[in-house]
Order: structure tokens, then C-alpha cells, then sequence
């Protein structure tokens, strides 16, 4: 995607946030990198924070994990030289996210732990459901069960005072993987109904791609291997379209599970494998480790 030499970065940022919320990842990126570019000719150290932010959220979208935490990083020293307080949230935020996903929760919670604490001063509802989301997702793959349904319902309580429906969504996707987890199927069924349905109001492919692999997780725990292996394929091939590399790998875990218990070796193993492959071109440890102790149990 290309823009005109002349647009103003500001207006070329606004266009890169908006097609990051449409699930367009690759024209986000070029925005956001066009951005940045003259941002930084201008010495506007704001406008290139805002920008190295995005660039990161993209890169951690589509798997360039290692390129994410740069710009997190770049984005975080901006932030810190400007003396920003919500950008600084934010990006403590995202590179907690970096460290969750390449095996270090104890780096991962004491960055959720900052940026909440930032948000909470702040008075940011939107920072505090999606730090107290992604605190819910740390807890519950530490098995802390208290702590990740405390932060998860504290996510949705946030959210709900939101006019951002993809928001909501996304506090709610992550209220039914703990269901899921809990094997609490009715409570888990609405919440990804719910979620389901709120993502597509707010034209959040990915949030419904998210829903889709939720349901395929579903059907594997009530019994339905045929259903989930239905749904999480279906899922994996949104999430490829999108572009979205770690999505698309979680659904090819779930596909795998689902065709081993059809008895489908072979295609369980293909999808196993090309998970593993996935997961280790991420960096995705904790992913992995998941992956291997399902797959051995």
C-alpha cells in the first residue's frame, strides 16, 4: 500500500490504525512504517512513538515476534523521553505480551502488573480491560485459577462501559477460554456466542476467526471431534488470510487434537508438525511446551 509524498503522518498513521482494526495487517504495516518514516524526518518524537507502537502490534499480529519487541522497546524510550504516562502503559503492556509468549511469565506479569497500575491512574477504562485481559491469560496458563478468573471478569467489567464492540469481544473471548478450561460448558457456550457476535458487529475479523477456534474448542471437550475439527480449520484459514501467524498456529493445535481423536493419524500428525513449526518460528515457548504435554498426555 502506497501513499501520496505529501500526506500529512498524522492522517497516514489514523489510516494505519484503521486498517489494523479491519484485520488489513499488511497495509497497516506500510502505513504505519510510512508514518514513522516522516514522523521521524519531522523530529516529531510523539508521532514516531505512536507509530513504532503500531509497527510493533503488527509485527506481533503476524508473527515477527522479534521485530515486535524492538518497536515496543523504541516505543517504551520514547515514551519514558517524552514522559508520557498512557503510551508508556500501552507499550508496557505490549512488551509484557512479547514476554508471555516467548516463556517468561514472571517478566510478563511484572510489566501487566505496571502498565494496570499506569492505566488505573490514568483512569483508562480500554487500557485497564485489556491489561486485565491479558493478566487473565497469564494467570490461566500459570493454572492460577483465582487470579485468572478475577482478571478476566475484571476485563469484561471494564469493557462493558465501552462503546468499542471488538473490545468487548476480546474481554469476552477471554472469559470463555477460561470457561473452556474450567470445563464450565454453559457458561463457556454464551460467552463465545457472545463473542462471537460482538466481533462481528464491530468488523473484527480476527475476533471472529478468535470466536471460531473458541467453538472448535468447545465441541473437542464436549465430545464432538468432528464439529471441531470443522471449526478449527475453518478458523486456521481465516486466520491465514488475515495474516494472523499466531492465530493461525493455535487453531492448527486445536485441528490436530480434534483429528487424532477422530482417529485421522496422519492428519493429525501433518497438523501437529506444522504447528510445532509454527510455534518455534515465534518463539511461542509456552505454546509449545502446551502443544507437547497434550499431544504426549
Amino acid at each position: 500500500m502506497t501513499t501520496p509524498p505529501t500526506a500529512d503522518p498524522g492522517t497516514v498513521l489514523r489510516d494505519a490504525t484503521a486498517a489494523m482494526r479491519q484485520g488489513n495487517l499488511p497495509g497497516a504495516a506500510a502505513l504505519a512504517g510510512a508514518a514513522a518514516t516522516r514522523f521521524r524526518a519531522r523530529g516529531d518524537a510523539d508521532g514516531r512513538m505512536r507509530s513504532e507502537n503500531l509497527l510493533g502490534a503488527v509485527a506481533f499480529e503476524t508473527g515477527q515476534v522479534r521485530e515486535a519487541e524492538g518497536y515496543f522497546g523504541t516505543a517504551l524510550e520514547l515514551a519514558h523521553g517524552l514522559d508520557d504516562s498512557l503510551m508508556t502503559a500501552r507499550a508496557s503492556n505490549n512488551l509484557a505480551s512479547v514476554a508471555h509468549l516467548t516463556g517468561r511469565p514472571e517478566v510478563a506479569l511484572s510489566l501487566y502488573r505496571t502498565a494496570l497500575l499506569s492505566y488505573q491512574r490514568l483512569g483508562d477504562r480500554r487500557g485497564m480491560a485489556e491489561t486485565s485481559h491479558n493478566l487473565g491469560i497469564a494467570f490461566r496458563q500459570l493454572g492460577q485459577w483465582t487470579d485468572a478468573e478475577r482478571a478476566a471478569e475484571e476485563a469484561v467489567r471494564h469493557a462493558e462501559v465501552s462503546e468499542d464492540v471488538a473490545l468487548r469481544a476480546l474481554a469476552l473471548v477471554g472469559l470463555a477460554e477460561l470457561h473452556l478450561e474450567l470445563r464450565a460448558w454453559p457458561l463457556a457456550d454464551r460467552a463465545i456466542d457472545r463473542a462471537a457476535a460482538l466481533s462481528a458487529e464491530g468488523h473484527d475479523p480476527v475476533g471472529v476467526a478468535e470466536a471460531g477456534r473458541l467453538r472448535a474448542l468447545f465441541h473437542l471437550g464436549r465430545g464432538d471431534a468432528g464439529a471441531a475439527l470443522r471449526d478449527a480449520l475453518a478458523a486456521r484459514a481465516e486466520a491465514h488470510e488475515l495474516g494472523s501467524a499466531l492465530l493461525e498456529a493455535e487453531c492448527t493445535m486445536v485441528a490436530a487434537r480434534a483429528a487424532r481423536a477422530l482417529g485421522q493419524e496422519a492428519q493429525a500428525e501433518e497438523l501437529r508438525a506444522g504447528a510445532e513449526a509454527s510455534l518455534m518460528r515465534l518463539g511461542a515457548a509456552g505454546l509449545l511446551e502446551r502443544l507437547t504435554n497434550e499431544w504426549g498426555a
